[in-house]
């Protein structure tokens, strides 16, 4: 799949200095050229129309390669760790009957082999493949379900590649000088674990699996990854505006970025601060042009760091890129984040943003709100709605000064908008003791 309606990089290797003439058949009067380099690269971008095909796109030099079977459409990456990665041949909810019925040869694959580099690479061997029910098994189950969603509500093809490594830490994701030059940034990369099944050295993965697609034209991404920076929480925000930023700056563009916030667990080392990674990417929303789905409801063992529904991951994802990337109006997409609060007689009133429609409870009682006084020691409260706020107490606190919304790894919280969307966790204070 091509990016449609763009001008998009078509590269390769040739004879030096030899002519290659690129013609799409979409608009076979528009052919361009390029020159092949002393080293034998070449590059050309070519302008592509609006969604369709089956095209065909002809290079022609000293021999000449025809790509059959060429759509335009929409083109997203895919990465982060395992839980981008996990696939149908793991356990995720209703996989066979999912997978047996992901005949959609309109939505491509191009996944990129999980091999790392010490430098930035130009190939990668893998190729396109049609979507079907053995094609489907091997490559992500969140990709599939974000390109399916966005193919069934754009009815044009849709393009993945899917570059994704579990148990990797975000510093491996971007060139490897961003984090060793920054000394904040490389002092939290010196606390992540080496393990044997993945690399954790700045830039290896970003040298083997992005660098090598680009500059090719794409819509935009999705992430899912987090959990192995939880040693290391303090410092994501940073790193992961300079990952996005590496990236739009190679690709060209400043193309949408959108992610999930990493889900409950019980991680097994009180220096694993997963809530604290979870406020980081609240926090990275400040970055134009991204968006965050929070998916503490999807969850149902704490005990499993892979949530096994991936449907609603996949659906909440291509929910901002429908609204925001394509213009669809109707869609609740964005999750209640913490606004504001103000003190009122004993009590605290926490607004929100996103939250224009109000706030529902499904159960008798909102669970997982404390609250504190001047000694800054939280103990439970109890908290009700109003309208577009919550009202949060514990009476035996008469002065209160700052409440927290279940801020701890593995909390479950029961706070949704009206839409069905759960409330980001949050604290109304910048507090050190959980630093």
């Amino acid at each position: 799949v091509l990016q449609q309606n763009s001008e998009v990089a078509i590269w390769g290797w040739g004879i030096p200095a030899e002519e290659i003439r690129i013609t799409g058949s979409w608009n076979s009067t528009d052919t361009v050229t390029a020159t092949a380099q002393n080293n034998s690269y070449w590059k050309a971008t070519l302008q592509t129309g609006k969604a369709g095909g089956p095209y065909k796109l002809s290079i022609t030099g000293s021999s000449k390669i025809t790509l059959e079977n060429v759509m335009l459409g929409e083109v997203w990456i895919c990465s982060g760790q395992s839980n981008m990665e996990w696939s149908f041949n793991h356990k995720i909810k209703d996989g066979d009957l999912e997978a047996a019925n992901a005949s959609y040869p309109d939505i491509r694959i191009f996944h990129i082999p999980k091999i790392g580099h010490d430098y930035p690479q130009r190939d990668c061997q893998t190729k396109w493949t049609e979507c079907s029910p053995t094609t489907v098994r091997t490559t992500s189950a969140l990709a599939y379900f974000y390109s399916r969603e966005l193919h069934q509500k754009l009815d044009v093809p849709v393009g993945i590649i899917v570059s994704a490594w579990g148990g990797t830490p975000a510093e491996v994701w971007l060139k490897k000088e961003l984090v060793k030059d920054d000394p904040e940034l490389n002092t939290a990369s010196q606390k992540i674990k080496e393990y044997k099944w993945w690399p954790n050295l700045p830039g290896v993965a970003y040298n083997g699996m992005i660098a090598p697609v680009v500059p090719y034209g794409i819509a935009g991404a999705i992430w899912y990854q987090g959990e192995s920076n939880v040693w290391a929480s303090s410092t994501y925000c940073k790193l992961f505006r300079k990952m996005i930023e590496n990236w739009r700056e190679d690709f060209g563009h400043q193309f949408p970025f959108y992610y999930v916030q990493i889900a409950p667990f019980e991680y097994g080392d009180p220096g694993q601060k997963a809530y604290l990674l979870r406020e980081q990417q609240v926090k990275a929303m400040d970055i134009p042009n991204t968006g965050m789905v929070v998916i503490s409801d999807l969850v149902d063992d704490v005990k499993n760091i892979h949530p096994l529904n991936k449907q609603d991951v996949g659906k909440r994802l291509a929910g901002w890129a429908l609204a925001e990337t394509y213009g669809i109006s109707g869609i609740a997409y964005k999750s209640p984040l913490y606004k504001s609060m103000e003190v009122e007689d004993g009590k605290i009133r926490i607004h929100f943003h996103h939250a224009e429609n109000g706030l529902v409870c499904p159960d008798k009682k909102i669970t997982h709100f404390k609250i504190a006084g001047a000694d800054r020691q939280f103990t439970d409260a109890e908290a009700r709605i109003e309208d577009h706020s919550v009202v949060v107490w514990n009476r035996k606190i008469k002065e209160p000064v700052a409440v927290r919304f279940a801020f701890d790894n593995a909390s479950i919280p029961n706070l949704f908008s009206s839409e069905g969307l759960p409330v980001s966790l949050f604290r109304t204070d910048n507090w050190k003791d959980v630093e």
